[in-house]
């Protein structure tokens, strides 16, 4: 069905009909001018928005539009967590081309509905619009902490250990599978052998966790729930979203202070490492520098060393050090590199 069916108010009655909300902050959700939103007496609120635009950040030659979907509100929701709070709601606001049909949209809602329900996040708004130039995602996410709970990233002090969760590289790698395979796809179909794209069949066998690194990443709730169960307050803490490199350097840049990170320490996924093998990549350039795994990177005290090395999943890379000593990456032979951001820049 083409949307100029429905127009613009009968698309979001389409697409907002079932929703229901969970938190009780959200007193009104779709369906008025605002939404309304009750917050409480001893919690401050976190905002956040990310702008996704076809072409920049996303190519739907691979991208099935309800992965889209859903990683459009997880690349939100990592940042609250980012900032140790718990996200309540999000607003979606999306411009749609002529080229997409209803279905297309209510695929694209349904991974961002699933998102929210894993999450226990209600939708109350947004807006849509038409574009010339292809699909345009903005989503706001609003979330909720005690003052007493929420990190910044200029709370990094000297002697303090550097954390990551999961391991790094991987969603990088699975662009680079990706963008491998429709390389393929552009030469033989130029080349006129296949009758209908039907008939390619890309090659994925052995990396299917980078795959679902780069369509279906997460937010790592579950990273914030164990800090907090092990009582550990982070000094400062931000999601990976640009690439290792340049999130140590903005917490170096805000905290005023110096770092070493071992490469030894890095944590990485197998297939990663045997996918920059097979594309003749340097694996920790591709960790360092990759971006789009959503980890989480965090400081806590040298007191919290025992506590925070019993938690899974998350692993000391290094240590902050004086300003004055330099952002440093320590190589397997031991020799010295000062770190640099090389990460993604939507901005080139």
């Amino acid at each position: 069905m083409e949307i100029s069916e429905l127009g613009e108010f009968g698309l979001i009655r389409r697409l907002t009909e079932n929703l229901n909300n969970e938190n009780p902050s959200t007193l009104k959700g779709v369906g008025d001018d605002c939404a309304v939103l009750k917050p409480t007496e001893s919690t401050q609120t976190l905002v956040t928005t990310d702008l996704l635009m076809e072409g920049v950040h996303f190519d739907l030659t691979y991208v099935p539009l309800k992965h889209l979907g859903y990683k459009a509100v997880m690349v939100n929701l990592s940042d609250i967590y980012a900032m140790n709070g718990t996200p309540r709601q999000i607003t979606v606001s999306l411009a749609i081309s002529k080229k997409f049909t209803v279905e297309d949209i209510e695929d694209l809602f349904a991974g961002m509905k699933l998102a929210c329900e894993k999450h226990h996040v209600d939708i109350v708004g947004g807006d849509t619009t038409s574009s010339l130039t292809g699909l345009a995602i903005s989503i706001t996410a609003i979330g909720e902490a005690l003052p007493s709970d929420i990190v910044y990233r200029n709370g990094a002090k000297e002697t303090d250990l550097i954390c990551v969760s999961g391991n790094l590289g991987a969603s990088y790698m699975g662009l680079q599978l990706l963008e491998r395979e429709k390389a393929v796809y552009d030469a033989q179909n130029q080349n006129s052998k296949f009758k209908n794209q039907n008939d390619f069949q890309p090659d994925f066998s052995g990396y299917e966790y980078l795959l679902e690194r780069q369509l279906k990443p997460e937010a790592r709730r579950d990273i914030i729930e164990a800090l907090a169960k092990a009582n550990i307050h982070p000094t400062s803490m931000m999601d990976i979203s640009d690439g290792l490199s340049s999130e140590l350097l903005h917490i170096c840049s805000q905290s005023n202070v110096g770092c070493r990170v071992y490469e030894d320490r890095i944590p990485l996924d197998y297939q990663t490492a045997a996918m920059a093998e097979e594309m003749n990549m340097n694996v920790t350039t591709c960790a360092l520098n990759g971006g789009e795994d959503y980890e989480l990177l965090f400081t806590v005290p040298l007191s919290d060393n025992d506590a925070i090395n019993k938690i899974e999943d998350v692993k000391v890379i290094g240590y902050v050090t004086k300003e004055s000593l330099g952002k440093v990456l320590i190589c397997r032979d031991g020799s010295e590199f000062e770190l640099k951001a090389q990460g993604w820049n939507p901005l080139q």
